[in-house]
This record gives structure tokens, C-alpha cells and sequence, in this order.
């Protein structure tokens, strides 16, 4: 299937599609069945040093752009995959990239790089503030050379499988700061040592079988050096990380749309039903056509973010609609998939229910659609702050 945005990297995907063949889609099925770990799966992006792409060749990545990222995350999904046992790695340390310490640089990144250690975890959000993050409840409080941490996160991914965990807490109370927004502070968390010392964590079950958590905190104590750039400036600090994220997912949505397509089209073509392919029929094609139109648009939007955030330029309106298109396409991409397929979509030996619960959970998470809009009605259209 061609596309229509403009491709440099073929020689990038034909490597990823290599990689991907190795891993069939029954190898996937069984961890979606399961609610387990690809762990061989992410260990070969590892080795092969794609989870390393945006980390400078200094400490031993590639490197590479968010652009390069993005086709990654696409290409994941694309073969099959489920890009969100492993995203979080690509983001996550750009926060430590962009604002740590070159001690902390020094210490971190190249066992990242190489895999020794992972980073695919960040604690933000919290059980009764969700996405008004300035309002968080989890405490930081300054002790000597170590900070003590209290509170609770809640769908908080991949800490069962990362070494390494980003956390954001308030160092300042709320009623201490002229803006709300300050105040906030970023810590890097030795999970090995945090796990039973301070820090319990509790799996959620859920719709896409995705590894995901409840954590408390409980007089965790971490090292004072663990805070990353300044003290009161985090919620700054980590808002290029969601621009990234933001990003990364609208790539994976991508890759789950032109699966949803291909998927869609195959079995349109080879079902027969009234001596007639089902898909000769314009009731069948134009769901999968609209679709793929859908997809396009929202592929060259995300192309644009990943132009800006690599050129150095503000990038939050195109991250965020790219991620709005994409989530919105892949999940009309998903229904005329599981709708072609009939009866037959709801089987698991077809993947499409299974990347079917996967797509949805895009309409609402890193952030909702909703809030997506609010954010370009107040700061593209310039009109009154509606919360």
C-alpha cells in the first residue's frame, strides 16, 4: 500500500520490517492473550539499538530525531506489534537528556543506551487529579541530602519491566507559589531500590491488557542528587517529553490505521459471499477508503511536529493535533476493520480484536480528545479559558 506524505527512510523501514518478520503475529497474540511481557521482542529493538535512536552517539545511541523515533513507533504497530510495552523509553529520557546533570548524563544514558538498564516509566498522573497536573498531591520534602516522598499514581506503565523511573512531586506547596504551575519538581527513582523500601506497587487490570499500576508512596527516601534540573521547575521541564509523547503516540495510532487498512482490504478481497469478493461492494470499500484518507491527513501532521520539535521549535499545537488525528483515524480505521471482518473480527487467531482494544485506548490517554480541543481553542484560537 503506498502513502502519500513524502518517505526518506525507506532504508530505516526495511531494516524495522526485518527485525518485525522475526516476530509473527501469533508471537504477539500470545502476550495480548496473556497480559504478558514481549520481553524477546523488546530486547531485539534493544540489541539492534532502536530504543537507543534519540540518545546521543556520545553516550552510544544513534543520535537520531523525533522523526526517526516516530517511524519506529509506527512500524511497531504496523507489523503487528504493540509499541506501548516500550514507548515510554523514548520520551522519558529525553526529560533527562534535555535538563539532567552531565553526572547524571554520564551515569544513566549509556546503560540505557545498551540496555543494561530501561527507562520506560514516568509517574505524573495521580487518582483524584488526573490530567491537572499542577495540582498533584504527591510531596517531595527535602531532608538533609535526601528527598522523602508520600503519596499515590495511578496508570502508571511498565514499572515491572524498567529499572529506571521518572517522578514528578511537589517540593513546594501549592499555596507557596505565585503560579501554579511551579513548585513541581523531577526525580530519577532506582525502582530496585524504591520497590519495598518506601514504594508498593499494585497491577491494574484493564481493557488492552497493558502493563500499568497503581503506586504508593509511603517516606520513600531517594537521594538528593536524583532531582533532575531545578528544584520547582519540573512541570517545565517535562513539557518537551509530553510533546514528544504526544507525538510518538499519533505515530503509533499510524501504524495501528495502516495495519487496520491492510488488514481490512486483504480480507475484503478474498471474501466471497452472493458469488461476489465483499469488497467489490462500495458499502465495504468506502468505510476502508475514508480510513485511509484519514490516516494520510494525520501522518503529514505528524511529520510537521517531528519537523519542529527537530528543528528546535515550539511544536505543542502540532503534537497535539497529531495526536487527535491520529487516535481518531486509527479508531474509525479499527471499526471498519472489526466491521469488514464480521463474526470473524471478533477472533483472536485474527488480531483484530486484539489491536482493536489497543486503538481505543488512544481516544484517551496520553491525554483525552477533549482536552486536545480545549488546548486549541484556548491557545490557537485565543478563546476564554473554559476550566
Amino acid at each position: 500500500m503506498q502513502t502519500s506524505a513524502p518517505d526518506t527512510h525507506t532504508d530505516l523501514r526495511d531494516a524495522l520490517r526485518a527485525l518485525c518478520a522475526q516476530f509473527p503475529p501469533e508471537y504477539h497474540r500470545k502476550f495480548g492473550e496473556g497480559e504478558t511481557y514481549p520481553e524477546e521482542f523488546v530486547d531485539a529493538l534493544t540489541r539492534e539499538g532502536w530504543l537507543a535512536a534519540m540518545i546521543p552517539e556520545e553516550y552510544g545511541g544513534s543520535g537520531l530525531g523525533l522523526t526517526e523515533a516516530s517511524i519506529i513507533m509506527e512500524e511497531a504497530n504496523r507489523c503487528g506489534a504493540n509499541a506501548g510495552h516500550f514507548h515510554g523509553q523514548m520520551y522519558n529520557m529525553g526529560t533527562l537528556l534535555r535538563h539532567g546533570s552531565d553526572a547524571q548524563k554520564q551515569k544513566y544514558l549509556p546503560g540505557i543506551a545498551s540496555g543494561e538498564l530501561r527507562l520506560q516509566s514516568m509517574a505524573v498522573t495521580e487518582p483524584t487529579t488526573g490530567t491537572d497536573t499542577t495540582k498533584l498531591k504527591t510531596t517531595a520534602v527535602k531532608k538533609g541530602d535526601r528527598y522523602v516522598i508520600n503519596g499515590q499514581k495511578v496508570w502508571i506503565s511498565r514499572i515491572q519491566h524498567s529499572d529506571l523511573m521518572i517522578l514528578l512531586a511537589r517540593t513546594t506547596p501549592l499555596s507557596e507559589v505565585k503560579k501554579k504551575s511551579q513548585g513541581l519538581s523531577i526525580f530519577m527513582v532506582d525502582l530496585k531500590e524504591a520497590i519495598g523500601n518506601g514504594m508498593e506497587v499494585r497491577p491494574i487490570a484493564n481493557m488492552p491488557g497493558h502493563e500499568t499500576n497503581e503506586v504508593f508512596f509511603d517516606n520513600l527516601e531517594i537521594p538528593a542528587e536524583n532531582l533532575i534540573g531545578t528544584e520547582g521547575r519540573g512541570f517545565y521541564h517535562i513539557l518537551d517529553g509530553l510533546n514528544a509523547e504526544r507525538t510518538l503516540i499519533a505515530a503509533e495510532c499510524i501504524g495501528d490505521g495502516y495495519w487496520f487498512v491492510d488488514k481490512a482490504r486483504a480480507y475484503a478481497g478474498d471474501r466471497v459471499v452472493f458469488d461476489r469478493p465483499i469488497g467489490q461492494n462500495q458499502g465495504v470499500q468506502f468505510p476502508i477508503a475514508r480510513s485511509y484518507v484519514n490516516i494520510e491527513a494525520a501522518n503529514l501532521m505528524r511529520f510537521e511536529a517531528c519537523r519542529r520539535f527537530d528543528a528546535g521549535l515550539d511544536c505543542g499545537a502540532q503534537a497535539n493535533m497529531a495526536k487527535l488525528l491520529a487516535s481518531e483515524a486509527s479508531w474509525e480505521a479499527a471499526n471498519a476493520c472489526i466491521q469488514t471482518h464480521g463474526g470473524f473480527g471478533f477472533a483472536r487467531e485474527y488480531d483484530v480484536e486484539r489491536k482493536f482494544r489497543e486503538a481505543r485506548l488512544y481516544q484517551v490517554a496520553p491525554i483525552s480528545t477533549n482536552l486536545i480541543l480545549s488546548y486549541v481553542a484556548e491557545h490557537i484560537l485565543g478563546m476564554p479559558r473554559s476550566f
